[in-house]
Parts: C-alpha cells; structure tokens; sequence
C-alpha cells in the first residue's frame, strides 16, 4: 500500500525562490494544479529533447509530460502529498507517458500535462492504480489505430531522490531514465495484445484534436 501523505516540502528545502516558490504555493489542490498546467504552452521540443527542471520550466513558460509531472509533483508536496510519478509505457513505436498520481478519499487519480484531446487529468475516482491505467488504454493509440499501451510503472517516489531535480540547470534525462528502468507491470497479455481491434476512425478523427 502507497502511502499518501509526507511531510511538506519546506520553502527552504525545496531551494526555489519567493517568486516561484509562491507560484506552486498557490496551486493549493489538484485541479489547480491541472489548470496551472493547461495554462502553459506545450513543449515541442523544437531545439532538441528537454527533460527541465521544475525552476527552467516554469522560466520557460512550457513543458510537455515529464516537465510537467515535475511541477504537479512539487506542487503537491509543498501541500504535504507524496510526489508520485507513473510511467505509462507503450509499443516501440510510441511514445511514453508520465503523470503524476494523487489520492483523494482513498482512490486515485493523475494530473496531466498533454497537448491532445486524451490522456488527459483524471478524477479521483480509482481503487487502485491499474484501474486508473486502465481508463487511459483505449484512449492510447497510433493514427493507424494500433491501441499500444503495454505496462505501467510502480509509483516512482521523487522525495527519495532529494530535491536537486526542482531547481537543477542539468538536464533530467538520468532521472527520467531512472523511471523508465523502475519496475513496472505489464496490463495485457501476449494472447490480449494480439487480438486487439483498432480504433475506429471517428475516434482517430476526435483524438486529432490539440490545445496547443
């Protein structure tokens, strides 16, 4: 079982400044933190892959899902929530993605930073964390329709790493490697996975939609 709740992150551990550190403070519960979230451009990486710390992003004034599971997690540590990260992984051809979990009332739910119709925040409403991964497999597919989520991490707990990750001008991509070798659980099995059915094309043509 996944404890919840931790000791909030102190204004001086956390190594921000007053500026950003009152940008986080504000966000006082999770859907704040989504709006927050929306708020910000998406990354497109466009000079190159980024994995930002939560200073560079919130300088930047964008971040795609790992950026922005970075700052969602900080924001809810500052409130006393563990800071949770969950990998969702697919097929070679696809990409991953990472959000980060929350419990309210004894279920799950996950913030999330995507620039597409899916994938998208999820209310606490979730017994447990597979069944939470679970509402994001048929929303998970290429434009031909392959649905292609595989496997999911267990909760990837950033307060076990310090705080270096929050303020740091390195690139992240050791942490982000960390938490694609972390263990994970794989959702279907090899008989399930061959007799998947594609996604209709309404489907694809809804999912097509971006907010940025």
């Amino acid at each position: 079982m996944v404890r919840n709740k931790i000791k909030p992150l102190s204004f001086k551990d956390s190594g921000l400044d007053k500026k950003e550190w009152n940008v986080l403070k504000k966000l006082s519960n999770p859907k704040k933190v989504q709006d927050f979230l929306n708020s910000l451009l998406f990354n497109f990486e466009d000079r190159g892959e980024t994995h930002d710390s939560v200073r560079k992003t919130l300088k930047k004034g964008k971040a795609h899902c790992f950026e922005g599971a970075l700052i969602a997690a900080t924001a809810l540590w500052i409130r006393g929530h563990r800071p949770l990260l969950l990998d969702l992984v697919t097929v070679n051809s696809d990409l991953d993605h990472v959000v980060t979990l929350f419990k309210y009332d004894n279920c799950w739910g996950a913030i999330s930073k995507t620039n597409h119709i899916v994938l998208r925040y999820r209310e606490p409403v979730y017994k447990n964390i597979r069944e939470l991964v679970m509402s994001y497999f048929h929303e998970y597919y290429l434009s031909n329709g392959l649905k292609t989520l595989r496997s999911f991490s267990e909760p990837f707990d950033l307060s076990k790493l310090g705080t270096k990750w929050i303020t740091t001008e390195e690139n992240l991509a050791g942490l982000a490697h960390r938490l694609d070798h972390s263990p994970h659980k794989r959702i279907l099995s090899f008989k399930q996975e061959k007799n998947l059915r594609k996604v209709d094309k309404i489907e694809m043509k809804a999912g097509d939609i971006t907010e940025w």
